[in-house]
């Protein structure tokens, strides 16, 4: 079975699926008249008096639509250290025993594996949705209808990003087919019921409530994962979950478990992420995505203060990669991004998620607030380059850090540039020692960092530091903003100069 999360978690994530795969077979879509999906033949049908008694109509309805997925691959199996491995120890037990030892094989040997996951029909035209990880590494791939009828399948594009991938049969008839739903309108508490081939058992339906929307889990800058309790387990991955007008709300991809069994909390990417990636699978066979070019920090309100605005939305740029649209643009590291292309920027997933959106070569308007203002600028979105993040968010414990009163600084001499490791071009002043006690160690800041600039002004002395914290102070503002480097990246921190 493959994880998509480390184990090493208290309570580890586990795709709930087991092996994936696929054939590369090349086939043609069939040429069947559409019927209607079984979302419309549910849609409004169904009495909701009915479904507070059973879900065996809704079910009945939307059952054939969902399929097991078979894959086979290829394996090594895990090395064992044979014996005589070290070639001084062979050579002991040759000299030893008068007659040479057996060489320890260079490769351990291969084997076939099988797993199986879950999928469903998302037209009529055979394309069938599931997850990535049920199909990593495949050699071969099928599928399985709810009548029993086994296809041979072939991928037609991947998104590890997502975990999603499309594949595509071709039926002997007409195929039963769901709808996505907007997963923007699910609400905590709807009911849900979550269909798929767990333990490798066949079609199983089980139901449950929404447990939580909008889940960041950390496995890709673009999680929006709606949160479940019905029941999940491993081969339950890439089955849909569904509202009770039969649309898929879902689709099943993650479980947190101690032992990789179900307790009740499962997680399902969000239809509205689904419908977009299979949509550009199905028509360009691979995701194309915007980038723009900037390093991102989120704000607090030290920061959102020391700036001049007035709450925390936004994203605050800590780096523009050079030669990016967004310096091509004019966009500075300070800034921060409240708006892109119309969507307010509330947290920084927001960002990335909406560039990344934006196809490459397309134009976006972009609301920075810089210089006590904000101002739209237009932005020629470009290709991401292979997997750097459109926007990335940096790690949030270094996002809290650095200078004020607590620090003891120092020019920079080359002495020092070779024992903390400070690139050649980096300019500015050392943190020696930082005092534990102080606002700057509450922040974040560390030594070895180097302040470059304090508000906005570049510094190259302790003096200046000090001179302008004094300027900042005497203006009655309540911290002074630092820009620091550290480890090859820069970084902005407010210190509260009350604390000062």
């Amino acid at each position: 079975m493959s994880k998509r999360c480390s184990p090493a978690r208290p309570a580890s994530l586990h795709a709930a699926a087991t092996l994936g795969l696929v054939s590369l077979l090349a086939l043609a879509a069939p040429a069947f008249a559409a019927p209607g999906s079984a979302t419309q033949e549910v849609k409004g049908r169904i009495a909701r008096a009915e479904l507070e008694r059973s879900y065996a109509e809704l079910v009945e309805k939307l059952l054939p639509a969902v399929v097991n997925v078979q894959v086979e691959r290829t394996e090594r199996a895990a090395p064992v250290p044979p014996p005589f491995a070290d070639p001084d120890m062979r050579r002991f037990f040759e000299r030893f025993f008068g007659m040479p030892m057996p060489a320890p094989e260079r490769q351990p040997p291969r084997f076939r594996a099988r797993g199986e996951g879950s999928g469903f029909f998302i037209d009529a035209k055979g394309h069938i949705l599931t997850n990535a990880h049920v199909v990593a590494g495949a050699e071969k791939v099928s599928v399985t209808l709810q009548d029993g009828t086994r296809l041979p399948a072939r991928i037609v594009g991947v998104d590890e990003r997502t975990d999603l991938a499309v594949l595509e049969v071709q039926p002997k008839g007409p195929v039963t087919w769901v709808e996505f739903g907007d997963s923007s309108k699910v609400r905590v508490g709807d009911k849900v019921i979550a269909v798929g081939n767990p333990f490798g058992l066949g079609g199983t339906v089980t139901a449950g409530i929404v447990s939580s929307t909008g889940r960041e889990l950390g496995a890709s800058p673009y999680d929006d994962f709606i949160q479940i309790d019905a029941p999940i387990n491993r081969g339950n991955s890439g089955g849909p979950t569904f509202n009770l007008d039969g649309e898929v709300v879902g689709v099943n991809s993650i479980i947190v478990s101690p032992s990789g069994g179900n307790i009740g909390i499962g997680f399902a990417i969000s239809a509205n992420t689904a419908k977009q990636i299979a949509a550009q699978l199905i028509e360009k066979g691979t995701i194309e995505r915007g980038w723009l070019g900037v390093s991102i920090q989120p704000l607090d309100e030290d920061l959102a203060k020391s700036l001049g605005l007035p709450d925390t939305r936004g994203a605050l740029v800590a780096r523009v990669e050079p030669g990016s649209p967004a310096d091509k643009a004019g966009i500075e590291a300070g800034w921060v991004i409240r708006e892109f292309n119309g969507i307010t920027i509330d947290r920084l997933r927001t960002l990335t998620r909406a560039v990344a959106a934006v196809a490459p070569g397309s134009k976006a308007s972009v609301t920075v607030f810089a210089d006590g203002r904000e101002k739209t600028l237009t932005v020629e979105i470009g290709r991401q380059p292979g997997n750097e993040q459109v926007a990335r968010a940096e790690p949030a414990e270094a996002a809290k850090g650095q200078p004020r009163l607590g620090l003891q600084l120092a020019a920079l001499t080359p002495e020092l540039r070779e024992r903390y490791g400070i690139e050649p071009g980096v300019q500015g002043v050392l943190v020696r020692e930082v005092d534990p006690d102080g606002p700057a160690a509450e922040k974040g800041v560390q030594e070895g960092d180097v302040i470059t600039a304090v508000a906005g002004k570049a510094v190259r002395s302790p003096r200046e530091v000090a001179d302008v914290v004094k300027k900042v102070a005497n203006e009655g503002r309540k911290s002074v903003l630092l820009q620091l480097w550290r480890e090859g990246e820069q970084r902005f921190v407010a210190i509260p100069l009350a604390v000062s």
